[in-house]
């Protein structure tokens, strides 16, 4: 398969690492295969555990988890 077969998109990948239960997030490019399937790179995936693939460049508001981690800052 020649390079030009790849097309590059721009995701949000909404994932937590296997250390803790913290959701995070990353926007990435990623290649796509002909079928049209997001391909994550290994290295990107070592150590988490990807809970969802979003097609652009999301603006998270508001996560699970963010507002007990703000209520210890403030406590």
């Amino acid at each position: 398969m020649s390079c030009s077969q790849f097309k590059s998109e721009i995701v949000t990948i909404i994932y937590y690492c296997d250390s803790s239960l913290e959701l995070k997030h990353q926007v990435i490019a990623a290649e796509k295969n002909q079928s049209g399937r997001v391909i994550i790179p290994q290295t990107f995936k070592e150590n988490k555990s990807i809970i969802a693939v979003c097609n652009g460049d999301i603006k998270i508001l508001n996560k699970m988890g963010d507002r007990i981690i703000a209520a210890e800052y403030v406590a």
